[in-house]
C-alpha cells in the first residue's frame, strides 16, 4: 500500500488541479529493486516498485495530451534514510557500495537534484522516463 497504492491515491486527488494548471508534472518514486529485482526476501517490495513503473508510463500516455508529464525516479543504495539505517547491516552495505561503479552510496541530494530537474521548465519533453540514481550498479 505505501508503494503503490499511495501513488494511486496521491495522483487521484492532485489530477483535478493539475489538469487546471494545463502543463504539470508527477515525479513517482520507484526503485532498483523495481528495475533489477531485490535482495532476498524482497520480493513483495520489488513487485511493488515495479508497478510503480508501470503506473509511470501508463499515466504518462494518458495524461501527456493533457500537458502532464508522468516521470519517475529509481534510487539504488541512497545512505541518510530511514530504511537503510534501520535494516542495512554496515556488512551488506559495504557489500553493495563495492559494486556501484562510482564507488559511492548515494545521498537524498543526489535523488532531490534530479526530482528538481523533472519538476522544472528545463524538463519539458521528458516524460514516461524512469530515472536511475543508483552510481551506475543497474544499467538499464
Amino acid at each position: 500500500d505505501v508503494n503503490m497504492t499511495s501513488a494511486m491515491i496521491v495522483t487521484r486527488a492532485a489530477l483535478p488541479e493539475l489538469e487546471k494548471a494545463g502543463q504539470a508534472s508527477i515525479i513517482n518514486l520507484s526503485s532498483i529493486a523495481g528495475r533489477a529485482g531485490g535482495s532476498k526476501g524482497s520480493q513483495a517490495y520489488s513487485a511493488a516498485k515495479a508497478a510503480v513503473v508501470g503506473w509511470t508510463r501508463a499515466l504518462a500516455s494518458e495524461l501527456g495530451p493533457k500537458g502532464i508529464r508522468v516521470n519517475a525516479i529509481a534510487p539504488g543504495l541512497i545512505l541518510g534514510s530511514y530504511f537503510h539505517s534501520t535494516h542495512s547491516s554496515e556488512e551488506k552495505i559495504r557489500k553493495t557500495i563495492a559494486g556501484i561503479p562510482l564507488g559511492r552510496a548515494g545521498t537524498p541530494e543526489d535523488v532531490a537534484r534530479v526530482a528538481a530537474f523533472l519538476a522544472s521548465e528545463y524538463d519539458g519533453f521528458t516524460n514516461g522516463v524512469v530515472l536511475d540514481v543508483n552510481g551506475g550498479s543497474y544499467c538499464g
